[in-house]
């Protein structure tokens, strides 16, 4: 009740600025980038990991492979499974996250929330992270 109420987006949408609009595209230009560094990340320290503590079983897959070999190997080794299950998953959310916008765009929900963001990144002005990148 003591809090500020924060202005409705409902009057920006009726003439939204290009200058916003860019805002709008510059931060979900960041949120791509950063959920492909964050998958990236993933396969650079984690999984060479997984591959390392997997390297006498690929070493016999390579010679002769089977596809209960590479269960057994899996089974065998916990959490190498679970870590390369894990960069696989990431990988393959961002994947189809990216294409969903692409092909139909991004869901109004998603276009609100970047909307707030911007809003409240321009409000803190340049003491916030993303300002230099958003705004300027």
């Amino acid at each position: 009740m003591d809090k500020p109420e924060e202005p409705q987006i409902e009057v920006e949408e009726l003439g939204l600025d290009s200058a916003f609009t860019q805002q709008i595209q510059k931060l979900h230009q960041l949120t791509v980038y950063g959920r492909w560094l964050f998958a990236g990340c993933l396969w650079l320290i984690i999984a060479p990991v997984c591959l390392w503590d997997l390297r006498v079983e690929i070493s016999l897959l390579q010679q002769y492979f089977t596809w209960v070999g590479l269960r057994y190997a899996l089974i065998f080794h916990p959490l190498s499974a679970l870590g390369l299950s894990f960069c696989i998953s990431v990988t393959t959310s961002v994947l189809v996250w990216q294409s969903r916008n692409i092909l139909w765009g991004l869901p109004l929900a998603e276009q609100e929330k970047l909307k707030k963001q911007v809003y409240r990144i321009r409000q803190q002005g340049s003491s916030h992270p993303l300002w230099k990148w958003v705004c300027q």
